[in-house]
């Protein structure tokens, strides 16, 4: 008697955590949609041939102004 009981409360273990997964998963997707979406567009329009830390002159792409540049020369002749 004890042992049939048992062998169905694996099962609902098992349905519940699942279950509760499936929800985790769809509760974070929806709570992050917007930076998800901003993500997944940023990558879909990368191109993957181009890898930044091959550019000839050294610079990443990002934008430094001038004051953060001469900030660095100052840093570096000390």
């Amino acid at each position: 008697m004890g042992r049939g009981e048992r062998e169905g409360g694996g099962l609902k273990t098992a349905l519940l955590v699942a279950g509760g997964l499936v929800l985790g998963w769809l509760t974070m997707e929806t709570a992050f949609k917007p930076f998800l979406d901003r993500v997944r567009g940023s990558i879909a329009r990368s191109d993957p041939a181009r890898d930044p830390d091959d550019d000839a002159d050294g610079s990443s792409g990002v934008n430094v102004s001038d004051e953060d540049e001469k900030a660095e020369v100052v840093a570096k002749s000390d």
